[in-house]
């Protein structure tokens, strides 16, 4: 058995055809979904970008014991897990901050690997540059310097074939041309569209638009709290659907290019022996609650994701309601290429869910980010619970030391994650502030903001156990407890 994976960064679920999306904005999606199984309860664990790549790659929950960073020496990598399968293993992704000096270990594995250049801040290209375009301008307001970095990379692309989507599933299509049939293999796809910038070409760009003023924005700020408020006090709603229409124009051009790879796949015959799992790292508001990105509080817009499972041995066109986690994948894949290896923490296979849809693997999700809230739902309703990071300590639990620390704390180290025969360090860091806790219905979590923690508490108190009850089952650090102002 073969295995495609393909990791869509930042792809919202709610916007995909196959998900009630948009019709015609995703042709290629649904035309895949129709072989594939459904899944619609699939959930971030941790995020961002790189904290759910560790998920993916090592069956390990992250945002309990760490920020974004590398791999850890007791983590083992799905890549060399398949190698010892006898697999072959290939990644061709332009997702830059797998060589950036704060994300080693991912790729490293894999036997064969194109890295595509020029995404968003990649240190590419450095040219002198003597004039720029008012988009760069737009973008330098809110974010200053990288409109410009990214500029610097994309100045002399012509047209969507030197985009980041065309050049990834091009090469695609080439290494199975040039592969199939031989040693059986795990085929990594990772475009980083369709997160920002929201940069396209035409067709795409005028597609879902016709404002088109060559200065609007179409990298809104997020990261920088001052800057978000700025950008929608002077934002005009016309520059806000603008943002938005991008968005959908990167969405139809990799579900364009995407479909050049399932008809390569038609064309090599290769659907009785293959695998192929579509999914992202976590979705990406647009405007609703005046936010974008995928900051906490956690709603089902960035949270609820994608996932799509196409397997020759299981019937496609089904849906499946089960919670399930992007934990998950690591015990799946491994599950799916019949390869025992190191048991996973946290991940839990999907096999069980294909053999029967009505079947389940998790009663409710836990979810979050590493300093922030935590999130939970069991279907019905979600709690994020609110955090103090001002009163309470936060450490980081990692091998390498790769985090800030609090002034004049001592770092240690020691035993501390369970099931890891190896010390690591305990490295007092800190995360912003804090935030109060909220209840909401499942019902008002994409488009409202009813907050019931105070009418309803008998609720709240059900949904406080169950997130202790999730994270002592995880064998999360002691101190999360107090941050986020729960009993155990």
């Amino acid at each position: 058995m073969n295995v495609i994976m393909i990791l869509i960064d930042s792809l919202n679920k709610h916007m995909l055809e196959p998900y009630g999306g948009i019709a015609g904005a995703s042709l290629n999606f649904k035309r895949f979904a129709e072989r594939a199984v459904r899944f619609d309860n699939h959930y971030v664990g941790s995020l961002p970008c790189m904290p759910a790549r560790r998920e993916i790659f090592t069956g390990r929950r992250d945002f309990l014991w760490r920020p974004w960073g590398h791999l850890e020496a007791f983590d083992r990598p799905l890549p060399e897990a398949i190698n010892v399968g006898g697999y072959k293993t290939h990644l061709i992704t332009d997702h830059y901050h797998y060589w950036e000096d704060s994300a080693h270990g991912y790729i490293e594995p894999f036997q064969g690997m194109e890295l595509i250049r020029g995404q968003e801040m990649d240190n590419w290209k450095c040219d002198t540059l003597k004039e720029t375009p008012a988009w760069v301008d737009s973008i330098n307001r809110f974010r200053p310097g990288w409109g410009t970095r990214y500029y610097n990379n994309v100045k002399d692309f012509k047209d969507e074939h030197d985009f980041f989507s065309a050049k990834l599933m091009k090469s695609a299509v080439q290494w199975l041309d040039d592969n199939h049939g031989e040693q059986p293999y795990f085929l990594h796809l990772e475009p980083f569209d369709v997160h920002e910038p929201f940069h396209c070409p035409e067709p795409y760009r005028s597609m879902w638009t016709n404002e088109l003023n060559e200065a609007n924005n179409f990298w809104p700020p997020y990261q920088d709290e001052d800057m978000r408020r700025e950008f929608f006090e002077t934002a005009t709603e016309q520059e806000l659907a603008f943002v938005r229409a991008q968005y959908m124009g990167k969405v139809s051009m990799i579900d364009h290019w995407f479909g050049h790879l399932l008809d390569t796949m038609d064309r090599l015959n290769i659907w009785d022996d293959t695998v192929v799992i579509v999914t992202t790292d976590h979705g990406h508001d647009l405007g609703e609650r005046r936010q974008y990105g995928k900051q906490y509080p956690h709603w089902d817009s960035h949270a609820n994701i994608p996932l799509l499972i196409y397997h020759p041995s299981y019937s496609g066109g089904t849906e499946i309601g089960s919670f399930t986690s992007t934990v998950d994948l690591y015990a799946t894949v491994l599950d799916f290429l019949d390869i025992q290896y190191a048991p996973p923490a946290h991940s839990r296979s999907l096999l069980p869910l294909l053999e029967c849809s009505k079947a389940k693997i998790r009663d409710a999700v836990l979810y979050g980010i590493f300093g922030g809230g935590a999130c939970c739902t069991d279907g019905e309703y979600c709690l994020f619970q609110g955090f103090d990071n001002v009163n309470n300590p936060l450490y980081s639990y990692t091998g390498r030391l790769t985090v800030p620390t609090r002034p004049g704390e001592e770092v240690t180290s020691g035993y501390h994650i369970p099931g890891i025969s190896l010390p690591v360090w305990k490295i007092p860091t800190f995360a912003a502030g804090s935030s109060d806790s909220m209840l909401v219905s499942k019902s008002d979590r994409i488009g409202g903001e009813i907050n019931i923690i105070n009418q309803d508490l008998q609720t709240t108190k059900r949904m406080r156990e169950l997130m202790v009850d999730l994270m002592k089952e995880e064998g999360c650090p002691p101190e999360q407890f107090a941050r986020l102002g729960l009993w155990h």
